[in-house]
């Protein structure tokens, strides 16, 4: 099969230096006291919600500067119109309001409703600091907005999209940010329903999502080829990926399923089936309106903001594509340093990221080598500084340089080569 080019993550909780298969979670009952959300607006997080001085805390200033920024509930804004498109397609294909909409729930949840309610194993890589933002032991940054289904479920949700922030510390790149915005899909089914289709639950459930789905992805793209891929998630069984031809390439569009038996049992109750599925909005906007780099996202730019409008999509992005308004010069920054025990990319990326801010365009591993003699092994990064909105001068860059590589040799303890 074709390789598919990897764009802002879907529904899997894999950081991308993570490809570890996830092994098989059990099927013990699940605890949903802690997950019931609420419809009610969230409000503003505030700072001392989110950066304490708890041993387990890391979040920091950059990330609490995007907690509420909200861009999925701007009309005008890319990530707020596909919001849109999806939500008038639910609507449009079933009765509307039928589909409960969901874009303002609060994205600091319980290590619980992020984790366990979701099956993700107790070892598994997602639930590190290095890969997770910990407010404390058992409070987190959502890292997706299956956090929230058990909750919804519990209220009493049948059929439901819900939409919001979600976080992971990630390397640097033009289409990784430890801040981007998902959407998940449920959708329960009772047993006269299979009974009435004649056909078993999974059945059921397995045609009428591929059924959703697959009408959603031309809604959004025109008439495109389409192949579905088996996967593994852990919260649903059998699993999928939607695969689209698009532009000449085959594009992972969105992960989905059933869901296991024992989060539906523990959310609505014995006796149903139900199908989920999640997507990346950043993903899905980036290919519809050739937009080139995540940050742009972010950007407060008029320049860029300007260029979008909500009712302007067409399907296939017609009309809406982005043009570029400048494309600023690069500046290149190598560091080499000798590894230590606790070094890991992503705590690197996260310090960069912490000093230069959206400056910081992509951080790379250039060369990687062990000493014969001392068995020491050597890494040098480049970092790559570019602003989408000016052109950089070379003091203010030595000065981050400057900066980011004390706080390799202070915070991170490592010895710069």
């Amino acid at each position: 099969m074709a390789s598919v080019p990897a764009l802002a993550r879907n529904w899997p909780l894999q950081s991308r230096n993570d490809r570890v298969s996830i092994r098989r979670a059990g099927t013990s009952r699940l605890s949903v006291a802690a997950a019931v959300s609420t419809s009610a607006p969230t409000g503003v997080v505030t700072r001392e919600e989110v950066i304490t001085s708890d041993p387990f805390n890391n979040v920091s200033e950059n990330i609490f500067e995007k907690l509420n920024k909200n861009h999925h509930q701007n009309p005008d804004h890319p990530l707020g119109i596909i919001k849109q498109v999806i939500f008038d397609y639910f609507d449009e294909q079933f009765n509307d309001g039928e589909y409960t909409k969901f874009d303002n729930l609060k994205p600091v949840v319980s290590t619980e409703m992020n984790f366990d309610q979701v099956l993700v194993p107790k070892d598994h890589v997602s639930r590190s600091p290095n890969d997770t933002y910990y407010v404390d032991e058992n409070t987190v940054l959502r890292c997706h907005t299956s956090a929230h289904q058990a909750g919804l479920l519990k209220e009493g949700h049948t059929k439901f999209l819900c939409i919001g922030d979600v976080y992971r510390r990630d390397t640097i790149d033009a289409t990784h940010y430890p801040a981007f915005h998902q959407m998940e899909g449920v959708r329960v089914f009772e047993k006269a329903e299979w009974e009435a289709a004649g056909c078993t639950d999974v059945e059921l459930a397995e045609k009428e999502l591929k059924r959703a789905l697959e009408g959603m992805v031309t809604h959004l793209f025109g008439e495109v080829e389409m192949r579905w891929v088996d996967a593994y998630f852990p919260f649903t069984d059998p699993s999928f990926e939607l695969e689209i031809f698009f532009q000449g390439e085959w594009l992972e569009v969105l992960g989905c399923g059933v869901m296991q038996q024992v989060i539906l049992d523990a959310g609505a109750g014995e006796g149903k089936k139900a199908w989920a599925f999640g997507l990346g909005l950043e993903r899905l906007a980036m290919i519809l309106f050739d937009i080139p780099d995540i940050r742009l996202f972010w950007t407060d730019d008029k320049r860029f903001l300007s260029q979008f409008q909500a009712g302007c999509f067409k399907p296939g992005g017609v009309g809406t594509k982005f043009q570029s308004f400048s494309k600023f010069p690069p500046c290149l920054k190598d560091v080499s340093f000798w590894v230590n025990e606790q070094f890991t990319e992503n705590n690197l990326c996260e310090m960069v990221r912490g000093v230069g801010g959206d400056l910081v365009e992509s951080v790379a591993l250039i060369d990687d080598f062990t000493n014969k003699k001392t068995g020491k092994q050597s890494n040098c990064f480049r970092i790559t500084y570019r602003s989408m909105e000016r052109s950089l001068t070379n003091e203010e860059i030595d000065d981050l340089q400057m900066k980011i590589r004390a706080a390799m040799e202070g915070e991170m303890a490592l010895e710069l080569r």
